[in-house]
């Protein structure tokens, strides 16, 4: 007798491929339907905030007075081009000093995760120097670096604004950098290390094929965090005579007693930490969604 056909599972067609069913098919129209009610909520409340801001600032009483000051067109392209100038300043030091930044706080990191007692006194170091330049503000250390270094002639310290301003920030982040990075080998489970040890693996091969890349994956977004603040805190490099952006609004502005050139100085920092900032935020979803597979 010919055998009776088997049942097809509920999804699927005979020729093997796979169909939605009429309720997931329902549930995913719901699904878009609630999105796009939310987006259109938020757009709409958005749109709604951002004109009675507008309209409770253009109509305060001295908003002429800030509009002439401020938001003077004129003033505002007439200074530009010298303030992009100062920005690509900005952008040289921050570029310069990452690296630095980075290397440096990720020896301090795995100086500090040296257990042997010969190496105490790195520790002790290592210690000091993060809890004394995560102490002392970011402008004191330029002020500090800018003035002192040049002052003590000692032969082959450079003079150079740009070269003290690049040590100070690089002393100063260095320490927060640093810290991330210890935050990051600690995340890293110790049986990881332990599996490492257990093939035979010395401390440092651990460290560099286990350890430090599951701890770096990590602390990614924490660290681009940092370095949005780098880019921002390389206008406090003024203070010590370097002609960047800021600077440059700063002496279009006491020569036309018009701060407009300030508004053109922070568009441009706006302009380059927003897309590090959703970067980051990107990275920070990706690493959830890894975490929650």
């Amino acid at each position: 007798m010919p055998s009776e056909p088997s049942a097809v599972p509920a999804g699927t067609v005979a020729g093997g491929g796979r169909v939605k069913s009429a309720r997931q098919v329902e549930r995913e129209r719901l699904r878009r339907r609630r999105a796009y009610r939310s987006g259109s909520v938020a757009s709409a409340s958005t749109i709604i905030f951002l004109a009675l801001v507008v309209a409770v600032v253009v109509n305060a009483p001295g908003w002429e007075r800030v509009r002439a000051a401020f938001f003077d067109p004129a003033a505002f392209a007439e200074a530009l081009p010298d303030v992009v100038a100062g920005f690509w300043v900005n952008v040289q030091i921050f570029l310069i000093a990452e690296p630095l930044i980075l290397i440096a706080g990720l020896l301090i990191a795995l100086v500090r995760e040296l257990r042997a007692p010969v190496f105490f006194p790195l520790r002790a170091l290592a210690v000091m120097y993060v809890d004394v330049f995560r102490g002392v503000p970011t402008l004191l250390v330029i002020l500090l670096v800018g003035f002192g270094l040049p002052a003590l002639r000692l032969q082959g310290v450079p003079d150079d604004e740009v070269t003290l301003g690049v040590i100070a920030l690089t002393l100063s982040y260095t320490a927060y950098v640093a810290e991330v990075f210890r935050a990051g080998i600690a995340t890293v489970h110790p049986g990881q290390r332990a599996a490492a040890r257990s093939l035979g693996l010395s401390h440092t091969q651990a460290m560099r094929y286990v350890v430090l890349p599951q701890a770096v994956r990590n602390v990614v977004p924490p660290l681009l965090n940092d370095f949005v603040s780098l880019q921002k805190d390389t206008a406090l490099v003024s203070t010590i005579g370097v002609i960047e952006a800021l600077r440059q609004a700063q002496i279009y502005a006491s020569s036309k007693f018009n701060y407009t050139p300030y508004l053109a100085a922070a568009l441009l920092f706006v302009l380059l930490t927003i897309p590090m900032a959703r970067f980051t935020d990107y990275l920070a979803a990706r690493t959830a969604r890894r975490r929650g597979a």
